[in-house]
């Protein structure tokens, strides 16, 4: 039994000695800001490294904004699957929760195990459904900052590298904080000792790069090389909206800005449907930002609920004019609707 004890007391020695060689490497002049070492984070065999966010990046108020963001997405995406995320590095890095997911926002089944309880089984599952994430970003030339070590890992950088890649993908109509960036503490071992630096990881660019990583469409086809042929569909668009709005006295003119409050939109969703919209679902004549954002978002809930996909436009794309957002939206319900009289 002492000699069971001596055993204990002497790992329990080496895993504080360990703890204490992390806290003092951290603590390096190099490194502006001490953190708590936990022993698994820094037995790192020679050369390997190890990387952790500045606890003052993850106060940062824009950075949990983008968390919360992205759980609220993930939370409604897969709300009809009783998937609740509360926390990323712990409900994702098995896989599970990004394989339903992926199938969920791609309309499309993975050929993997359901439940996978091995470490072995959930890094097979992860590198299915990486891999199926790869084959959606390669065309639109998208730097790949994760790997199956490192979600499987808990690295919350990488994991938010990769869920801000699924929502510019798929257009996830949520609106993602600009500039996002975060203070990185990369952690290496190098000749025995441990050695510390901070870098910069941008998560998020601005709202019109972010935009740019879309997968092109007819839409832009259009845009770029056929702007001729813009009228025609305008025309066939505004002709198809106004045969319907036209029973409540309403006419559209201008597609760019008739609908930017999302008032037509839900109107016309019930004239196409054949039902009353109750007035306090929205806001008839909104006056703010915010109101006119809630309208188009009420409209898409209405789309889906028709069984329409949900629109890859965000509702403040069409609030803020941009016509291009507008056309997807409506040429989607032409598509749907249009030998409806």
């Amino acid at each position: 039994m002492s000699g069971l004890l001596c055993r204990k007391r002497r790992k329990e020695g080496a895993v504080s000695d360990l703890q204490e060689e992390g806290k003092n490497a951290i603590n390096a002049p190099m490194s502006p800001t001490p953190i708590d070492i936990h022993p698994e984070d820094i037995l790192l065999e020679e050369n390997e490294e190890r990387t952790m966010i500045d606890p003052n990046s993850k106060e940062d108020a824009k950075f949990k904004e983008l968390v919360k963001v992205l759980i609220d997405w993930i939370n409604e995406v897969l709300v009809e699957e009783r998937i609740i995320v509360k926390n990323l590095e712990e409900d994702l890095y098995d896989g599970q929760v990004l394989q339903k997911l992926l199938e969920k926002l791609g309309d499309h089944k993975l050929n993997v195990a359901e439940v996978t309880q091995s470490e072995i089984g959930q890094k097979q599952k992860l590198q299915t459904v990486l891999e199926a994430v790869q084959d959606l970003l390669r065309p639109q030339g998208w730097a790949i900052k994760w790997n199956v070590d490192s979600i499987h890992g808990k690295n919350l950088i990488a994991i938010l590298h990769l869920l801000v890649a699924l929502t510019v993908h798929f257009r996830a109509g949520i609106r993602l904080p600009e500039l996002v960036s975060v203070q990185v503490i990369v952690v290496k071992k190098r000749e025995g000792l441990l050695q510390t630096s901070h870098v910069t990881e941008e998560l998020t660019s601005s709202a019109e790069m972010m935009m740019g990583k879309f997968e092109r469409d007819a839409f832009d086809t259009l845009f770029d090389h056929a702007p001729d042929k813009l009228s025609v569909v305008k025309k066939s668009l505004i002709t198809f909206v106004n045969k319907h709005l036209n029973k409540l006295n309403l006419e559209v003119t201008e597609l760019e800005t008739q609908f930017a409050d999302g008032v037509y939109l839900v109107l016309l969703m019930g004239m196409l449907e054949d039902y009353f919209v109750p007035l306090h679902h929205f806001y008839l004549t909104p006056e703010e930002f915010e109101q006119r954002v809630h309208n188009v978002a009420f409209s898409f809930d209405l789309m889906q609920d028709a069984g329409l996909k949900k629109p890859k436009a965000r509702p403040e794309d069409i609030v803020t004019l941009d016509l291009k957002s507008t056309l997807r939206v409506l040429y989607n319900l032409f598509t749907k609707y249009k030998h409806i009289d």
